[in-house]
């Protein structure tokens, strides 16, 4: 069973770890979204380097890549009757995938839009739950990062809390919103001194 479980999991982070925000960017000819705002390949990076409708492109295919992740780990390749952790650690392993991409030196995105997409994946109440926090905060404030952060936090609270979500869930919550915060740390840093990005901002704001 381990080996079937490593085998799951390693599938989980190799789909998660392809840098769709990178891969846009530099075909459409607009450059390495790593060299603007946070540095890193996810979808608000792609925005701000290719424009709106790659910026769209890749928070889409970075959901579908976390969630083929979770549905070809459990689906597919876990055995039946595996344990609470093991469906715990598919949850979290497309996101890893997509966070530190062996791919690029094992860095890469903040992991927001690859946790929705597993969490819409593995248990849609979760995904939903996430994404009306989010949009409370991001859409006034126009700061992506304090959407992403109380998101996090309310998905894995929910997790631990809603009735009849699969086995191993609340854990595997629990860490995503570790891994989100831990990204975020830079961003976390410059909300509590009111200094955070915010799209459509100026370019003054956004070099910060």
């Amino acid at each position: 069973m381990i080996g079937r479980v490593a085998l799951a999991l390693a599938a989980g982070f190799l789909l998660g770890s392809i840098p769709f925000g990178l891969l846009l960017s530099l075909l459409s000819g607009r450059g390495d979204p790593r060299r603007v705002g946070s540095g890193n390949i996810g979808a608000t990076n792609t925005l701000r380097t290719a424009g709106p409708l790659l910026g769209v492109l890749t928070l889409l295919l970075d959901m579908a890549k976390a969630a083929a992740g979770w549905l070809v780990a459990v689906h597919w390749l876990l055995p039946d009757g595996a344990p609470a952790w093991a469906l715990g650690a598919a949850l979290v392993a497309p996101v890893a995938g997509h966070c530190w991409t062996p791919w690029l030196g094992f860095r890469g995105g903040k992991g927001v839009a690859s946790t929705l997409g597993v969490l819409l994946a593995a248990d849609p109440r979760l995904a939903g739950i996430a994404l009306a926090v989010f949009l409370v905060l991001a859409v006034p404030t126009r700061i992506v990062s304090l959407g992403s952060l109380a998101a996090s936090l309310a998905a894995a609270i929910a997790g631990l809390l809603l009735p009849g979500a699969a086995p191993g869930l609340g854990g595997g919550t629990l860490v995503l919103a570790v891994i989100v915060w831990i990204r975020h740390r830079e961003n976390l840093r410059r909300l509590l001194r009111g200094e955070e990005r915010r799209i459509g901002g100026s370019r003054r704001e956004d070099a910060r």
